[in-house]
This record gives structure tokens, sequence and C-alpha cells, in this order.
């Protein structure tokens, strides 16, 4: 995510020393809305390279719970000790991952969870980075200032969405090898 941020605030030092050339006509919006799609760029390429590292660690927790539900069988006498889910399917890794508890999931922090995970926040900034755009080129045809912000939160939304389905859609299909063999008893 550092490095999303780090491409903003550049594009936005860089814009700040043509805006006194330009005095915000249209070369600035020009160059403006190509360093924002740039911008936009960094961040789309980080949440894919995100979502493949928590794709990742997702496997790596049904594996982990896999083997955790081994060892019960071996060492009976070590399962209170265990403090994480034995269950292979999703309820038990979210529960592993502290998204979910036994009792049942938190609502405020499942519902949350997203916007807390590092995909999660640079979707939001990048939808930022979109509506931004969206209100440069509405400003450059001369749109009028209602219809800037609707084009903006318009383009902003559209981002959000689409960037929720990309992320949602990235953990399914996986592997045959990660069908619950071990699944929750509630399940």
């Amino acid at each position: 995510m550092h490095a999303g941020l780090v491409f903003l605030r550049g594009a936005v030092a860089a814009r700040a020393l043509v805006a006194p050339a330009d005095r915000v006509g249209s070369t600035f919006t020009s160059i403006a809305i190509l360093m924002l799609a740039v911008v936009v760029f960094a961040g789309v390429t980080t949440i894919g390279r995100l979502t493949q590292l928590n794709r990742d660690d997702y496997r790596w927790v049904i594996g982990m719970n896999r083997l955790r539900s081994l060892y019960p069988e071996l060492h009976p006498e070590l399962e209170p000790y265990f403090t994480t889910s034995p269950y292979d399917d999703l309820p038990g890794a979210l529960r592993t991952l502290g998204i979910d508890s036994a009792a049942g999931p938190s609502r405020v922090g499942s519902s949350l969870h997203v916007l807390q995970t590092l995909p999660g926040m640079l979707s939001v900034i990048v939808a930022t980075v979109v509506g931004a755009i969206g209100a440069l080129a509405a400003r450059a045809v001369s749109i009028p200032p209602l219809g800037v912000v609707l084009l903006a939160a318009a383009a902003f939304v559209l981002a959000v969405v689409v960037m929720g389905i990309w992320g949602q859609r990235s953990f399914g299909g996986d592997a045959a090898s990660l069908e619950p063999r071990f699944p929750s008893p509630e399940a």
C-alpha cells in the first residue's frame, strides 16, 4: 500500500508544480488526469498483488487447520491447548483468522473487515482517485459544478463496486485441494 500512496503523493506534488504555469487550465487538467491514471494503475496492480497474498494466506490457514484437526486424534490431551479452529471450511478459516468467533460472527467486525484489509483500504483510495479523474474530466468539458460533483461521486461508486466484485471473485473457484475435508460441526 505504501507504494500506491507514494505515487499519489508524487502526483499531487507534480500537479502543484504545473498549476502556477497554467493557472489550472487545460494543460493542468490534462496532466492531472494522466498522472492520476498512473496512480490508479499503480493502485490496481497493488490491490491485485495484495489479493494474491491474501489468497495464499487463506490456503495456508486451510492447511494449518487440517493439521490442527489431526493433532487431537494423535494426542487427545492436546486439544484444550488449541485456540484456533481445526476445521478447513470457510467458517473454520475465518475463526482461525480472527474474523469470526466460535460464538458466531461479530457483526461490526465482519462487515467492516473488508475496509480494514490492505486491499480494502487501497480500493477506497483508488476509488477516490477515480472520482477525482471523473471530476477533472467533467470540468474539462465544462459540465456545471453540480454535474462535476455527481460525476465524481458516480465514478467513485462505480470504482468501489468494480473492485469489490473483483475482490470477491478472486476467492472463488479455488482448486479442489481447498474443498473442505474437515467441515465445522454447524456447517
